[in-house]
């Protein structure tokens, strides 16, 4: 555990691109790059190459589904949250302190997310992939929800340090599947969860000690689903400067196709603050285990009176369209139980397939029980006559 100092000594060059594809009618994707300690969140010229101060630095893509606006809305949501989250209160102490803000930052805009969709029918099913690197002095830490990426590219070795929360790979790593079949796997989008479509997320936290030189790639499935990972890291050793490099990975993405919308951030660490890199620092997928939180700490979603559903007739073809395809193709499998306490980040997704789990509230509407619609004295009558049929009948058959 590091206790945090001024941060002074450790620069970042950064820039990030989004763009709506070549398929996509609007872009439901967002990206976050914030300077913690200035609060600022700009990508201005000026702003591309700021000191690590003592907040540290966030980068972060967010993937958002829902058709129509509501996946915008949900990505929206979600970058913001975080960076209102993290910008509150006292600069962070130590590691284990900036790991937690950032984990409960995840959480939260998961929360609020999911409220948001419960209290608006237009917005139901609504959810976003996060995947939110934060910076303190040298190590970098990765909150994962979904299956954006993030990756590290030291020297001429290009690295995934996040782990996609997906159906694929969970198929891959069980064996079931290998790389190559993957490519062409026809449930590739169905993914183990999102903010906003459980009331609880389980966020994978992973870090990396930075070197200087080291370069991080964040990005949408946009990307890494249409660019190979060895032509991204193609691009990184050949392009140095960021802009050009959020450039021509997009670029290469649409002339793959453009399938989804495409989200980018490119950035490179430098300056005396980090360690020329030894031949042995190898860049790995590092989970970063934090001291258990006490119970109380669990931070739960306030209730909100759900409104009945008769169907979104003020809806748009496009949002029907998506929300039909949401159902099927963003399955949430192995979700989280909502009532299940306080969550380890380093517990597996259960086995189990199925939609996104129901909530139960006390404060949700009565169900109505349809009856015969009989007065309740006929009803008692009728019942009490039975009941006498019943009894003579066993008297008959005993004599």
């Amino acid at each position: 555990m590091t206790t945090n100092g001024t941060g002074s000594g450790l620069k970042v060059r950064v820039f990030g691109r989004t763009d709506v594809g070549q398929i996509r009618e609007h872009n439901e994707d967002n990206f976050l790059v914030a300077d913690l300690t200035r609060k600022t969140r700009s990508l201005m010229e000026g702003d591309r190459e700021p000191p690590v101060g003592e907040r540290g630095m966030l980068l972060g893509v967010c993937d958002g589904m829902g058709g129509a606006a509501a996946g915008e809305v949900a990505s929206q949501l979600a970058v913001d949250i975080i960076y209102e989250k993290l910008v509150q209160g006292d600069p962070p102490q130590h590691h284990d302190d900036l790991a937690r803000r950032l984990v409960q930052a995840v959480e939260e805009a998961g929360m609020r997310i999911f409220n948001e969709a419960r209290a608006d029918r237009t917005r139901r099913g609504m959810g976003t992939t996060a995947t939110i690197a934060a910076l303190m002095d040298a190590r970098l830490f990765v909150a994962q929800v979904g299956d954006s990426r993030a990756y590290v590219l030291r020297g001429d070795r290009f690295t995934q340090v996040s782990r996609d929360q997906s159906l694929v790979n969970q198929l891959i790593e069980a064996g079931q599947l290998t790389e190559e079949e993957a490519e062409t796997f026809e449930h590739n989008n169905i993914i183990l969860q999102a903010l906003g479509t459980a009331e609880t997320v389980q966020v994978d936290l992973t870090y990396v000690d930075l070197c200087r030189g080291d370069r991080l790639l964040v990005c949408s499935d946009g990307l890494s689903g249409m660019v190979r990972g060895d032509e991204m890291r193609e691009v990184l050793l050949s392009t140095r400067d960021s802009l050009e490099a959020c450039k021509e990975l997009t670029d290469r993405a649409n002339r793959a196709g453009g399938h989804d919308n495409i989200t980018v951030i490119v950035a490179e660490f430098d300056g005396p603050a980090l360690h020329a890199p030894a031949p042995d620092a190898l860049v790995s997928y590092q989970k970063y285990a934090l001291p258990e939180a006490a119970v109380d700490m669990t931070v739960r979603a306030p209730a909100v009176t759900q409104r009945p559903y008769e169907g979104d007739a003020d809806a748009s073809e496009e949002a029907t369209r998506e929300s039909r395809r949401l159902r099927v193709g963003h399955t949430m499998v192995g979700a989280v139980n909502p009532l299940s306490g306080v969550l380890s980040s380093s517990a597996p997704p259960g086995p189990r397939v199925s939609g996104a789990p129901p909530s139960f509230s006390m404060d949700n509407e009565p169900v109505s029980i349809p009856t015969s619609g009989l007065p309740p004295s006929v009803v008692g009558i009728m019942v009490l006559g039975a009941m006498l049929f019943v009894a003579m009948l066993g008297y008959l058959l005993v004599r």
